[in-house]
């Protein structure tokens, strides 16, 4: 009677496990963990049970912990697996945005894919990184550092592939693993390119928010450009700016439909002083914000009062708009960085209204104010308090960043051949009207890795290597991993399914599928041009792709600010 009730119980508890995941016990992941150097697993922190996913998807869910052996460290890692029957050998990683890294492990089962999510060590999982960069003021949590700016994970993906090969047996057959991100996911992903290049089959890169040092320290630029002007426009006279440019430059590409595809003939042919004397309105406003920024804390709601504005574009106006396209200089007229291309948005000079002296005041924008204070001052403060007098403690803020953090937050390095070599492929876009990332920050990567890896081709030559596994789109009008508002454009409707048909079929892409949402042409299905050719309407459906070279020009920028090359 004994011997014939344990089989019930067992048979019972068969039953209870849906079909597919025989895998998913604390057991069964104990038996797949992998071999992987510098990584020691806590076995009493496994578990595993099956769960459903958001988009209607059984999966099992997996939670562990490990550390590196000789460190008093933990770091947790969540993973979601998917029945056999649904599993198609993929491994998935998803980057985060802002200071933060993924927290959803599910994102890879609509593909077929296990996936994972990490908490990097210093708890991801409930604070962003900015929170925790500094033990206290002046101390560096260089772990964490370089947690975040790539090793978390690469592990991730080592430890997750291993895992999956494992529960589904796949001996000698083939996993592919795909990364995908946008902003310092972006970042994220081109991190994963350069240093685990190995690891990764396909990789789609947004919007990549790397030149860390850069890329932080320019969002205090516009202000500085107001305070050293001495003029802080209203916000209804910038919006006056930016959308009177998108009017006279809309033409330029072709077609006129709200979209300057081509911003940089507005560059070089448009001249912002026309629109001096244009008028101006915008109605008063009461907006009410949560306070989340860039990090994650709710900083408590703030509600601001916005009056009525009404004028006409001043020369000063555009003086400041002028000053912040052409990017950032020291007082020698040498670059130190770029700027954001003509007709995007100038959020990050947007001023607010003081009713006690009834001015305009410039921002001191977090996204740059908690880099220098925290990552370049070392101050454990949320954002400075007031701006430099010039433009050179800008640069000299750039320039201790890049030298404090090149090998580790920078994500610059140019020599992709790791991944090239193992097959990788990679899949670059970005907003052309990007207003918090600037485009051309991107032009500028792919400028560097065609020098460093294909420096001795032809130009032709070094395009036909370079098209062969790495792809760079410019999103005409597009804003920050986003759709624009202002300009109704295409939007990329497909990356992960464009780069694994890439990946698994050799089915190189010939142009970026994208769509357009909004506006005239909205449902639009658009092709995009392949980087560096541009494209031009030869009719009201048509656009042909071709190569400019003065255009091309206004793309290419040097940092002579700087005494060591700025990849």
């Amino acid at each position: 009677m004994i011997y014939n009730f344990i089989l019930l119980a067992t048979s019972i508890a068969a039953a209870s496990i849906p079909a597919g995941f025989s895998f998913c016990s604390s057991d069964g992941i104990k038996d797949a963990l992998p071999d992987v150097l510098g990584v020691q697993f806590d076995q009493n922190s496994i578990s595993a049970s099956i769960a459903n996913a958001t988009v209607g998807i059984p999966y099992c869910n997996v939670s562990l912990s490990y550390s590196h052996p000789g460190k008093n460290d933990i770091i947790n890692l969540k993973y979601a697996f998917p029945s056999t029957t649904s599993f198609k050998n993929r491994y998935y990683s998803a980057g985060g945005g802002g200071y933060t890294l993924n927290q959803d492990p599910t994102g890879g089962l609509k593909y077929g894919a296990g996936s994972g999510a990490t908490d990097a060590g210093y708890d991801a999982f409930h604070y962003s990184f900015d929170e925790q960069v500094l033990f206290g003021n002046g101390s560096i949590n260089w772990d964490g550092i370089y947690m975040f700016g790539y090793q978390a994970l690469g592990e991730l993906t080592k430890i997750g592939k291993g895992i999956t090969k494992n529960l589904y047996s796949m001996n000698d057959d083939k996993l592919y693993t795909y990364f995908e991100g946008c902003s310092d996911g972006g970042r994220e992903g081109m991190s994963q390119a350069q240093v685990y290049g190995e690891e990764y089959d396909g990789i789609v890169s947004g919007a990549p928010a790397f030149r860390y040092a850069q890329q932080q320290v320019i969002h205090l630029f516009p202000a500085q450009v107001e305070k050293t002007l001495g003029y802080n426009p209203p916000p209804c006279e910038l919006a006056k700016i930016v959308n009177a440019t998108i009017d006279a430059c809309d033409k330029l590409d072709g077609r006129v439909d709200g979209v300057i595809s081509r911003s940089d003939l507005c560059m070089l042919q448009f001249d912002l002083d026309l629109i001096i004397g244009e008028p101006y309105y915008c109605a008063a406003q009461t907006s009410t914000s949560l306070g989340f920024g860039f990090g994650k804390r709710n900083e408590g709601s703030t509600t601001q009062i916005t009056p009525e504005q009404n004028g006409t574009v001043s020369k000063e106006g555009v003086a400041v708009a002028k000053a912040i396209n052409n990017g950032l200089f020291n007082s020698k007229g040498q670059r130190g960085y770029l700027s954001w291309q003509i007709g995007s948005s100038f959020s990050d000079a947007e001023t607010t209204y003081n009713h006690t002296t009834d001015s305009w005041n410039y921002p001191i924008i977090s996204l740059g104010g908690t880099f220098v204070a925290k990552f370049v001052e070392l101050l454990n403060i949320d954002n400075i308090t007031e701006l430099p007098d010039s433009y050179e403690v800008l640069i000299d803020w750039m320039d201790i960043a890049y030298n404090r953090y090149l090998d580790s937050l920078q994500t610059t390095n140019p020599d992709l051949t790791k991944f090239q070599s193992h097959g990788g492929k990679l899949l670059h876009y970005h907003g052309e009207n990007d207003p918090s990332v600037p485009a051309a920050s991107s032009v500028h990567y792919w400028q560097s890795v065609r020098d460093i890896m294909y420096g001795n081709y032809t130009w032709d030559e070094s395009l036909e290597q370079l098209n062969e596994w790495y792809q760079f789109y410019l999103i005409p009008g597009a804003s920050h991993c986003a759709a624009n508002d202002l300009q109704p454009g295409p939007y990329p409707k497909s990356n992960v399914e464009i780069i694994i048909n890439w990946v698994e079929n050799g089915i190189k892409p010939s142009g970026l599928n994208t769509v357009t949402t909004s506006g005239p042409f909205s449902g639009e299905e658009q092709n995009l041009c392949m980087w560096p050719d541009r494209p031009y309407w030869t009719s009201h459906n048509n656009f042909t792709c071709e190569f400019d070279q003065a255009s091309y020009d206004s793309w290419t920028y040097t940092f002579d600010a700087f005494k060591v090359p700025i990849y």
